[in-house]
């Protein structure tokens, strides 16, 4: 589990347009990840 002002580890997912965005690709910029769950799912 990461804490606050943790680096985050290197890792790469698919964004909403179908293309791999990798971490590595945005060292040294501000990043924000957005989390939510699934469209009509409990949670």
């Amino acid at each position: 589990m990461l804490n606050t002002g943790d680096t985050a580890p290197n890792f790469s997912l698919m964004n909403q347009d179908g293309d791999i965005v990798s971490l590595e690709n945005l060292r040294g910029k501000k990043v924000l990840l957005w989390f939510y769950p699934k469209a009509n799912t409990p949670g």
